[in-house]
């Protein structure tokens, strides 16, 4: 009787189970959405369909068509001779085409590669390799003024 006791609540044998089966189960992948619509639905989508489920800034790129640089990028992209496509078009919309390729986005002094995933699309490459690196400050240095040594405890 007093082992039963101790035995825990029925919310915690509950709650073993349930992290029991999870375990069996194994640990479920979600699958990718954009807008209600899966991966392979908006690769068989044309760009018409698909502009309506970006956002208005990308929608007014779309509209307005690609540069010339960006028509470019989007012909190597298609043929694909290479394993990292690298373009100094920044400005480039990812779209489901690009899922899985690897491309050399430009960030002034060199190329960052960067693996496009589904949860880029609809987003710039640019957003991907940035150009500015964090920068923090150290103490003054050996000849700070005694007023610029000032280090106000945290």
């Amino acid at each position: 009787m007093a082992d039963e006791k101790f035995a825990g609540s029925g919310k915690a044998s509950r709650r073993r189970a349930r992290k029991k089966v999870g375990k069996l189960l194994g640990r479920r992948k979600k699958e990718f959405t954009y807008r209600g619509y899966t991966l392979e639905e908006l690769r068989a989508m044309p760009l018409e369909e698909l502009a309506p489920l970006l956002t208005a800034r990308a929608r007014r790129c779309l509209r307005r068509g690609p540069s010339e640089d960006a028509r470019k990028f989007w012909e190597a992209v298609r043929k694909g001779g290479r394993e990292v496509v690298e373009t100094h078009c920044r400005d480039v919309i990812v779209l489901p085409e690009l899922v899985g390729k690897r491309i050399g986005v430009h960030k002034g002094n060199d190329f960052k590669i960067v693996e496009i995933i589904p949860e880029m699309i609809g987003h710039y490459l640019g957003e991907f390799a940035l150009t500015r690196r964090f920068m923090k400050h150290a103490g003054p240095g050996v000849g700070a003024t005694r007023s610029s040594k000032f280090m106000p405890l945290k």
